[in-house]
Order: C-alpha cells, then sequence, then structure tokens
C-alpha cells in the first residue's frame, strides 16, 4: 500500500493533525477485524446509529467508553463453569472483542440500548451556536449598514 507523506500540509495548516494522523492510519493494515459485525447508519439530519451483533454477551460483559473524538465498545465473556457440559462441537464465539470508531467534532453519544442480541447505540452530532453561521453587518461610513446573509443547511 501506498503511503502518503502529509508533512507539506503541516507547514499551512493549523489543527488539522488528528485528521492526518486518522487518514495514515487508514493505509495500514486492520488486524483482520471483522468481530462482532455491525452496522452504522443515518437516522436522521443530524443522529445516527452503531448496531452491533453482541449475541451471548449481556449489560454486564459489555461497556462503552467515549473518551476525545473516539468511541471505543469492549466485550468480555465471563468464565463459565462447564465442567458439567462437553461440547462436541462449539460454534458460538466467546471471545473477547474491543471495536473502536472515530466520531467527528461535536458528536455525542446520547444512549445505548441491548435487545435481541443487538447492542444499539445512539449518537448526536450536536453544534455549538459559537461554531454556526451568524450575520456579520458591514458599517458604511455616510450610508446604511448592510448585512450578510449567511444560508444554513
Amino acid at each position: 500500500m501506498r503511503h502518503v507523506d502529509f508533512s507539506p500540509l503541516y507547514r499551512s495548516t493549523v489543527g488539522f493533525d488528528r485528521l492526518f494522523t486518522m487518514l495514515d492510519s487508514l493505509g495500514q493494515p486492520d488486524q483482520a477485524q471483522s468481530y462482532p459485525p455491525y452496522n452504522i447508519e443515518r437516522t436522521g439530519e443530524n443522529t445516527y446509529r452503531i448496531t452491533m451483533a453482541v449475541a451471548g454477551f449481556d449489560e454486564s460483559e459489555l461497556s462503552i467508553e467515549a473518551r476525545e473524538h473516539a468511541l471505543t465498545v469492549k466485550g468480555e465473556k465471563k468464565d463459565e463453569a462447564s465442567e458439567e457440559s462437553q461440547y462436541l462441537y462449539r460454534g458460538i464465539a466467546k471471545r473477547a472483542f474491543e471495536r473502536r470508531f472515530q466520531l467527528a467534532d461535536h458528536v455525542e453519544v446520547r444512549a445505548a440500548s441491548l435487545k435481541n442480541g443487538l447492542l444499539h447505540i445512539d449518537l448526536l452530532r450536536e453544534i455549538p451556536e459559537a461554531a454556526k453561521p451568524r450575520r456579520i453587518e458591514i458599517a458604511a461610513i455616510g450610508r446604511e449598514a448592510k448585512q450578510i446573509e449567511a444560508q444554513t443547511n
């Protein structure tokens, strides 16, 4: 895989280092992490949902942590005293997992629920008032002030 050198961009940008690091990590192989399977869906204009298939895990065996633009979901199965049972075939995975998601600015975890073996994590992108577009008045000497109107999507 090709490696992209972002060093020229560091000279002319400020505050994008996290983006460049994330783009650089996308080029590296992902240790074939396919368990557990998951979906990411957009449920509204500013709402999202991550759904993970975690059959066999209950609430006490799962942990969700949101920290600095990263969401980490961990599952660790408790050891069961299965000395009484003897498995002839074991096809249900009981392995521990850790799945990480990068979150954009202003995206917050709102709720999490476990139903029918699916873990649902609801996310909301809430842009603060200070970051939203605003009108700036232009003061002209000897004339009335003009207003510039920004369009919001």
